[in-house]
């Protein structure tokens, strides 16, 4: 196996010169950290990407949408020119689209082939640009070792992202991360690198076969199956054995239905918790104060006498009293809708597909089922070191991965060598230099006191992130709650009238402002419309705001129409 030793700050480094890339490497290497860290410093330059993943579960994980619904392709799989120009022709999608100049596609290996030239079609259109992309950077993130795409039953297979024309005209540089973040048992490390160059000796079959057994004390492991009925069952029949009174904490929302839906699909935390003292259970994301991650294993030991809140105990022996967070989907710098519930669920058992992602101690799988490519690679991935690894069984299936993977993952790591030797090649200056044009070419501001480069657009977008200049929308609450209308604010303080309606809208997403203070958005017009409104959204679904606009001849401007769908739609959190 060719050996590659890319780091995660050369990818970074790359990711900031402005080429496409495949941001790629094994479980734990540091894919997500990596695109976090990006996608951090485009942010601190005013720059927001589109923030995209091929499934539900992986764009809740990153606060984003999925790649079907940010081109506005949805499930269609066929497309004709007709059908290209009716997408591009939706005034949301062709916005959205068209502001864009960085894309960033996670969980690349569930993405067909002809999803991905969907949806490039749909961007050139937009963007009316013979270029690859239209012209924008596109990022794809993932690894194809492992959930491979999803076919119908009778559908033939699908063909992977990379055999897409999409992909090939994009020339993405391939980023071949290899620092390990998970596993550091040797022996473990040699076995799943096995899996992934197709060198199943018989030597990793008697590893395997030593794991074959029930561990001691094994209720106290997470299970991993490849099916949600037996996930289910095992979860509800530990959870009612125990003694002890049952709390629920239901999930609350803010949106439209079908973002709102969405989201709830993707989210690990169900929409209705359901815990008692000595459940088991799972952090569902990662804590910004570093107290857990998706995936720490944890047991309910009480409930906070002051509201309720549930106090984990982690495997690690640290006790967490558990707030709620939020998911989101987030268009830029505009949050479209929201949900709220404790990063938390029952955890005695875990499907293999809702298990990506995550890092455990120790789990109990039973792999004797396995059905598809990488599921098996998945699930044991998920463990830290064999001493965590109990099998119930496994079949030969649960270790293959996809041919067609182990040959194009050869030529990926000579590439990812050769973009490293060519980037090591350069010298800093000029790597710079490359890194700051590409924050021009975007509208970004470049580091303060280069003369001509800062981009006005952005300036509050940079003063929000300072820590001495108030928030750009608190500014514009605060003259809300003087008695000030749209129209004034935005004269007031030199914004488009849009911009100030929008600044109020996020802030009633951010739970800033009560759906009481923005019903003074509406005009006594559109009040006495909202029968008629609400009939419309009903028939047409409230994803989308151009069918409602078309339906209704245009009497109601989008900003109408978008603060109509927040007032129809808001529920208590």
């Amino acid at each position: 196996m060719l050996c590659t030793s890319m780091t995660q700050q050369e990818a970074l480094d790359i990711l900031k010169s402005g080429a496409n890339v495949f941001l790629t490497g094994e479980p734990g290497s540091g894919k997500t950290h990596t695109i976090n860290e990006y996608i951090g410093y485009l942010h601190d330059h005013g720059i927001s990407p589109a923030i995209t993943a091929s499934t539900g579960i992986a764009a809740t994980h990153i606060n984003g949408m999925t790649i079907h619904s940010w081109s506005g392709i949805g499930i269609q799989k066929v497309f004709s020119e007709d059908d290209v120009a009716a997408i591009a022709g939706r005034k949301k999608i062709a916005s959205r689209i068209a502001k864009n100049r960085i894309l960033i596609i996670d969980e690349i290996s569930m993405l067909d082939a002809q999803t991905l030239d969907a949806v490039e079609t749909v961007c050139r259109a937009v963007k009316q640009s013979g270029l690859p992309w239209g012209g924008m950077q596109v990022v794809f993130v993932g690894d194809f070792f492992q959930l491979p795409p999803v076919s119908r039953a009778g559908d033939p297979p699908r063909q992977f992202a990379y055999q897409s024309n999409a992909w090939q005209d994009a020339r993405p540089v391939v980023c071949y991360l290899s620092e390990q973040h998970r596993q550091d048992d040797a022996t473990f490390l040699s076995i799943l690198s096995s899996i992934r160059t197709g060198d199943i000796v018989e030597e990793i079959h008697h590893v395997l076969s030593q794991k074959v057994r029930a561990p001691k004390g094994s209720g106290e492991h997470t299970r991993i199956y490849s099916h949600n009925m037996n996930v289910d069952r095992v979860n509800d029949d530990r959870l009612r054995a125990l003694d002890g009174k049952e709390r629920t904490f239901a999930m609350g929302s803010r949106g439209p239905e079908d973002l709102v839906k969405q989201l709830k699909k993707g989210c690990l935390s169900p929409e209705l918790l359901r815990l008692k003292v000595g459940a088991k259970v799972m952090f569902t994301k990662n804590d910004t104060e570093h107290q857990f991650v998706n995936g720490t294993i944890g047991t309910v030991e009480g409930f906070s006498k002051e509201d309720g809140s549930p106090i984990v105990r982690t495997e690690r022996g640290y006790a967490v009293e558990v707030a709620q967070e939020e998911w989101s989907i987030v268009d830029g710098e505009r949050t479209l809708a929201k949900i709220f519930q404790l990063p938390l669920r029952l955890a005695w058992a875990i499907t293999v597909h809702k298990s990506q992602g995550m890092t455990l101690d120790s789990a109990i799988m039973d792999l004797s089922d396995a059905f598809e490519y990488g599921q098996g690679y998945v699930a044991l991935s998920r463990v830290r070191a064999l001493d965590g690894l109990h099998l119930i069984g496994y079949n030969a299936r649960a270790l293959e991965v996809h041919p067609d993977v182990l040959e194009a993952d050869v030529a990926f790591r000579q590439q990812s060598l050769a973009a490293q030797q060519e980037f090591l090649a350069m010298s800093d200056a000029d790597k710079l230099q490359s890194q700051k044009a590409f924050i021009v070419r975007c509208g970004g501001a470049t580091q303060k006191g280069e003369k001509g480069k800062k981009v006005k657009k952005h300036k509050d977008l940079s003063a929000r992130r300072t820590g001495d200049k108030e928030n750009t929308r608190d500014k514009t609450v605060a003259l809300w709650r003087e008695g000030k209308d749209a129209k004034e604010i935005a004269r007031l303080r030199g914004l488009a009238e849009g911009t100030i309606v929008a600044h109020l809208e996020e802030s009633y997403m951010n739970g800033s402002m009560d759906i009481g203070e923005l019903r003074r958005l509406a005009s006594p017009r559109l009040v006495q419309a909202l029968p008629q409104i609400e009939a419309a959204f009903k028939e047409l679904g409230m994803a989308k705001l151009s069918p409602v606009f078309e339906k209704l001849k245009g009497e109601y401007s989008y900003d109408d129409l978008r603060l109509a769908r927040i007032l129809l739609s808001a529920t208590p959190q």
